[in-house]
């Protein structure tokens, strides 16, 4: 499994947001079709909320890829 760190800005980002903001996803689109159809998973367990909140600490894995979170 391939791991990736996005760094954020702010104190926290929406799951749709960054799922593009990492590149995982072309569109938002896209990116609401894979959260809700259960492909997402947050801090292990599977998100189908694409507003999730996702703060720096957290995992998100979706297509072989575990993106963690951090503060720059």
């Amino acid at each position: 499994m391939k791991t990736d760190t996005i760094a954020i800005h702010t104190d926290f980002i929406k799951l749709e947001s960054l799922l593009k903001l990492a590149g995982a996803c072309e569109t938002g689109g896209e990116a609401k079709l894979a959260i809700n159809d259960g492909l997402v998973e947050v801090n292990g367990e599977v998100c189908t909320m694409r507003g999730k909140k996702i703060r720096s600490g957290d995992s998100v894995l979706f297509d072989g890829v575990l993106y963690r979170v951090e503060n720059e």
